[in-house]
């Protein structure tokens, strides 16, 4: 079995702090064999809380393969945003943000999705589109993970604007080998096959420290890929404040590929089916 830890959205600035101990508790509880950050580990891009976020990081348990948020970029520093946006981000996080994570058996190609021209809405280009799947292609395995910030498909009640080549993403993704993409963003959890590309597994992460929780718990998602061919994503929720905080498994959901789609498998007897959909 591979076991994947995926964080989202910690906004450091915005975090919780009475949460930060917590969840690294879970996380080693949990021994994944990679943690993936989708972004967003800073609120406003300050030296002081990418700090925060490097010492977060060197916590961790396991490799951790990140990619940088909108929030990572400064806001109010124009020229720095427009010349070396993600300067800071390189400095404290990873100096490579569009990261490849690959053992044989798994294989996990991060994409930067955020555009320095925009404040909230990401792109995914048609250059990141073909360096994707030359990467799958160089490292084929049993399943293969795509990291994005931003989603690559909204429901009717998002009223964010979809990243600019989401659409001819998710074609692409589909027919290169791709099967799960991870995104944050939109501080909701959620998994299900994207409406558009059946082939392909949506599973959005929450936010695992902001206090800007958008009437959800801060969350953050555990995906055990076993030998048999079965992803199944469990989200993690937080529970109680200050030092009575814990997170604990919320609710979780079984997929299998059946032909080329993937199929959401019935809820073991007891066992609570994820009920979080993108909204």
């Amino acid at each position: 079995m591979k076991r994947i830890l995926h964080l989202s959205d910690l906004h450091f600035g915005r975090a919780r702090p009475d949460l930060e101990a917590p969840l690294l508790a879970a996380i080693a509880r949990n021994r994944p064999d990679l943690v993936v950050v989708s972004g967003d580990f800073t609120q406003r891009a300050r030296h002081v809380q990418f700090r925060r976020a490097q010492d977060f990081l060197a916590k961790l348990p396991a490799p951790v393969l990140s990619v940088p948020g909108n929030h990572d970029t400064p806001l109010d520093r124009p020229f720095e945003r427009l010349l070396a946006p993600f300067r800071r981000y390189r400095r404290y996080v990873d100096e490579d943000t569009e990261p490849v994570f690959s053992d044989g058996k798994l294989t996990v190609v991060g994409v930067n999705t955020v555009n320095p021209l925009a404040w909230q809405q990401g792109k995914f280009s048609s250059r990141a589109r073909d360096r994707v799947a030359r990467r799958l292609a160089e490292h084929p395995a049993d399943l293969s993970v795509v990291v994005v910030h931003h989603p690559l498909e909204h429901g009717p009640k998002v009223d964010k604007r979809l990243m600019r080549g989401a659409r001819a993403a998710l074609a692409q993704l589909s027919d290169c080998g791709a099967d799960v993409v991870l995104s944050g963003h939109l501080h909701r959890a959620s998994s299900a096959p994207f409406r558009a590309a059946p082939g392909l597994l949506f599973v959005q992460a929450g936010t695992g420290l902001s206090s800007r929780t958008r009437g959800d718990d801060n969350t953050f998602n555990l995906l055990d890929w076993e030998e048999t061919g079965a992803l199944r994503v469990t989200t993690w929720g937080a529970r109680g404040q200050g030092a009575q905080a814990v997170f604990a498994p919320e609710a979780s959901a079984m997929f299998r590929r059946e032909g080329r789609v993937w199929a959401r498998q019935p809820a073991a007897p007891g066992a609570a089916a994820l009920s979080r959909r993108c909204a």
